[in-house]
């Protein structure tokens, strides 16, 4: 990955809609896998005991390779594949304290 400097750490929050898990789980697996594309890697990926909710651990080489995983038309599509189904984010930079 690139340097300690540009590094960029993200904590994502992800809900998924009442019902909608199997599907929000599935998107995902889908799109965690596409993050390499753009210099990210998944460093945890954990899962609430109700199923309804994930918490992911994600580092990008810069902000340039996050901003690019946002627009990836791959994600996008399948996003909007989902509709109403698709899973909440919140999305909170974070650094080592």
């Amino acid at each position: 990955m690139g340097s300690v400097a540009a590094m960029l750490t993200l904590v994502a929050v992800v809900e998924y809609p009442s019902g909608a898990e199997a599907a929000g789980q599935h998107y995902e697996d889908t799109v965690l896998a596409l993050l390499g594309r753009h210099g990210g890697e998944l460093e945890r990926r954990l899962r609430g005991t109700d199923g309804q909710c994930e918490v992911h651990v994600i580092r990008f080489a810069d902000r340039a390779g996050y901003e690019s995983f946002l627009v990836d038309p791959e994600r996008a599509a399948l996003r909007a594949a989902l509709g109403e189904a698709a899973p909440n984010t919140r999305v909170i930079e974070v650094h080592e304290v």
